[in-house]
């Protein structure tokens, strides 16, 4: 067996999930590390039962495995989360996870990190590796850490940050934008300009393979997001396409929609609603990445998938 292979946490997530269907596909073995016992899930080689909070005895979990991806860890959309927590499961676990990894001789160490590690909600600007990081919340500050937690190790390593994810199953702000697109009602925010950056399931998984098998050290961050950024207009039009109806969007003022928003009670979502995001792969594409498929193409398969299966967003 010459393919690599790959220890993979948090494979029944929404992002492991896809990970683990897809890595065999590009000609690699996985072995899932798994929490409690379970079946193999189906495009794994193998599992492995153990607690990547309590990694010391790992020792028979990365036997032989050539790279780890590390997807597992406390969710931004879990709000309501104690900072400690964060920094417990998403920061020291991965430090341990590495640790681990390190004394088992795996040649890389790849982690799945999060824009939110290097910037708010929203940022001016387009957003690239080498701006100081400003994360504002528990989620990103816990993120970031376990970076730099990585970067004090004698491992290499990669962390993965990418943009907000979409793909079949999605959950949080991508989810609520799907249901707004179902909707069947015109919707008031074709006056919307700022862009932001979306990443869709299939590109993550072509910037995970093209850290797996970049040569030379590594030992840094690297954005991933797909190449163009949309308008929040853009992409509901996009999703209303795979419904197969038209845009719907009233344009109205943003300033008249923000002070609606206020009144009631829903700045904060007008705040994500109307900030620009956009962030730059430029360093992943250095190493021959390359995006497999468009945004509004993969917006509207994934309203067309939404729709097929006959369930809500």
């Amino acid at each position: 067996m010459n393919a690599p292979l790959i220890a993979l946490t948090g494979s029944t997530g929404f992002i492991g999930r896809h990970i683990l269907s897809e890595l065999p596909k590009r000609g690699y073995r996985v072995r899932v590390l798994l929490r409690r016992p379970s079946e193999v899930p189906e495009g794994a080689s193998s599992a492995v039962i153990g607690d990547i909070a309590s990694p010391h005895n790992m020792a028979a979990a990365l036997r032989d495995v050539d790279m780890v991806i590390h997807s597992a860890g406390l969710a931004h959309a879990m709000s309501g989360k104690p900072e400690d927590d964060y920094r417990s499961i998403n920061t020291e676990a991965t430090i341990k996870l590495a640790q681990a990894a390190e004394r088992a001789g795996v040649k890389r160490f790849v982690f799945l990190s999060s824009i939110r590690a290097q910037s708010g909600p929203s940022a001016q600007g387009v957003l690239n590796e080498e701006m100081e990081p400003h994360p504002t919340d528990a989620y990103g500050r816990s993120k970031l850490e376990a970076e730099k937690g990585l970067g004090e190790l004698g491992l290499d390593w990669a962390a993965l940050r990418p943009v907000l994810v979409y793909g079949p199953g999605v959950k949080g702000n991508m989810a609520a934008l799907l249901k707004l697109a179902q909707s069947p009602w015109p919707l008031p925010l074709g006056g919307l300009k700022a862009k932001r950056s979306l990443l869709s399931l299939d590109n993550l998984t072509a910037a995970l393979d093209t850290l797996l098998k970049a040569q030379g050290s590594l030992r840094r961050p690297f954005i991933a997001a797909d190449p163009e950024p949309m308008t929040v207009p853009e992409i509901i039009a996009a999703l209303r396409k795979g419904f197969g109806r038209g845009p719907g969007l009233i344009p109205v003022p943003p300033f008249a929609l923000g002070a609606a928003a206020a009144m009631m009670g829903k700045a904060e979502v007008y705040e994500r609603l109307s900030g620009s995001l956009v962030a730059s792969p430029a360093a992943l594409k250095g190493l021959g990445w390359q995006a497999v498929n468009e945004t509004r193409d993969g917006l509207a398969r994934l309203a067309r998938q939404v729709s097929e299966s006959g369930a809500g967003a």
